[in-house]
């Protein structure tokens, strides 16, 4: 619309040129105001492309606001999680309607996956029980390792296999969805009747997988733009960005709680809290650290107050897992970002489509093996059910899949629409996975998630 006016308001400064009867009176004026009439609309052009009105994007935000909540009520009352719904309502308000187009979209990925990612992660720590984490770290480190290695591998083949991609894509495929999405997890495993073990185990694991994706990935990106691939890299990157991410995560944690605890009954606690955590998350990324795992032992640290006082002899701050204003932002971050995955949703090619569900539908059967492999009997059938269906692919993915574009590597348009379904394929499965488990009683003890509670020595006299 805006073009065709363009079009007309041009035609009619040529005409104008060409009035002979214009040439006794100053035409300039005339010219002047239509070239000025020109500008606003060229504007117009550029604010009416990727996005619509101001007020056309507070419905999609106030829609979005509401479809979250409306969600998170029925996965409380059905156990069925809100992801899914959140995902499709994206791809209907974006590539369907066309209120908000994937170019601008992908324009504030790199400011939005940042938020989104700082939030969920600090929120994971918070709510991570540190007795529980160090009890079942040994299987969540399993896990993750051996999930993440098997993701890689079966994508790898498949990319380079079916789709003909080079190795080092293949690879890179392979690791931007080689991790369960800590954003996802951290969700699910709050609403269901399992263990607090296997709770804290999920949690560690989706966690610990999206910071091995993120760094992996980033390697991968310099080794394609180089053309090689260096294992001793690999191993030199992930160090340094472990002990960054411990180094800084420890050492401003443990101080910030003695300086918030002073502060405590400060209006904007909370908010300055906040302002450390980005802070912590700018040194990180400075530092060649991805900042995921700083903001994680960050939370981790501030969400542990009841075990840490005992060893640092002070009252900790007043920076709850239930805080309102924590609670409302990440309630807001979590809903905009699946729809924000959904706005980013292609349906260029079918090949891709029918790639992503089968990869996914074998990623789902190796994480099953993997399972059974590594939790003993000492686990509850409902845990280890639970554990076996919990592959949902989330933040990482969508957010690493649009860094090919920006970097123009070789299938870049492929990596958005591959990962879009896998990430709602994965979401699909753990969903009917998830509603499966309704019929498994829940653990028997209370404490561990296991089958049998330990014996009372005194029972047996």
């Amino acid at each position: 619309m805006n073009f065709f006016i363009l079009s007309v308001l041009g035609f009619f400064q040529g005409q104008i040129q060409d009035i002979p009867i214009l040439d006794k009176i100053n035409s300039s004026g005339i010219l002047e105001k239509l070239s000025s009439i020109q500008e606003v609309v060229s504007t117009l052009a550029i604010q009416d492309g990727p996005i619509a009105s101001a007020h056309v994007v507070l419905l999609a935000a106030g829609v979005v606001i509401f479809s979250g909540v409306v969600g998170e009520a029925f996965f409380k009352k059905t156990g069925i999680p809100d992801v899914a719904f959140l995902m499709i309502l994206g791809v209907v308000i974006g590539p369907v309607l066309g209120i908000i187009q994937p170019e601008a979209v992908i324009q504030i990925v790199p400011y939005f996956a940042a938020l989104a990612l700082i939030i969920i992660m600090f929120d994971g720590g918070l709510n991570l029980d540190i007795k529980n984490m160090i009890r079942t770290a040994h299987f969540a480190f399993a896990l993750s390792f051996l999930g993440f290695v098997l993701s890689v591998v079966l994508v790898t083949l498949g990319a380079h296999y079916v789709l003909d991609w080079g190795w080092l894509e293949s690879i890179l495929l392979g690791a931007i969805v080689g991790g369960s999405s800590s954003a996802i997890v951290f969700g699910l495993v709050r609403n269901i009747r399992i263990s607090d073990d296997a709770k804290s185990m999920l949690s560690f694991e989706s966690a610990l997988t999206d910071i091995l994706a993120t760094i992996v990935a980033f390697i991968l990106f310099e080794a394609i733009l180089v053309g090689q691939f260096d294992i001793q890299t690999l191993e030199e990157t992930l160090g340094r960005a472990i002990i960054v991410g411990l180094v800084l995560g420890f050492g401003v944690g443990i101080p910030w709680m003695y300086v918030s605890n002073k502060l405590a009954n400060a209006q904007h606690s909370y908010m300055l809290t906040l302002g450390v955590l980005f802070v912590l998350f700018f040194l990180a990324n400075s530092f060649g650290e991805s900042g995921a795992l700083t903001a994680l032992v960050f939370g981790l640290m501030l969400g542990n107050k009841k075990h840490l006082s005992r060893i640092l002899k002070f009252k900790l701050p007043l920076v709850e897992t239930d805080d309102p204003t924590h609670n409302q932002i990440t309630f807001l971050v979590r809903a905009f970002f699946f729809v924000f995955v959904g706005l980013m949703a292609s349906f260029g090619q079918i090949e891709y489509i029918i790639f992503g569900v089968l990869i996914t539908i074998a990623i789902y059967y190796g994480r099953t093996i993997i399972g059974k492999i590594i939790l003993t009997k000492r686990f509850s059938q409902l845990d280890r059910q639970v554990t076996y269906v919990m592959i949902p692919r989330g933040l990482a993915a969508a957010v690493l899949a649009t860094y090919p574009i920006t970097m123009g590597l070789a299938n870049a348009e492929a990596y958005p629409q591959i990962v879009f379904f896998i990430i709602l394929s994965s979401v699909i499965i753990t969903t009917i996975g998830l509603g499966k488990t309704k019929s498994i009683p829940p653990p028997e003890s209370m404490e561990g998630g296991f089958v049998k509670p330990p014996e009372d020595p005194q029972d047996s006299k």
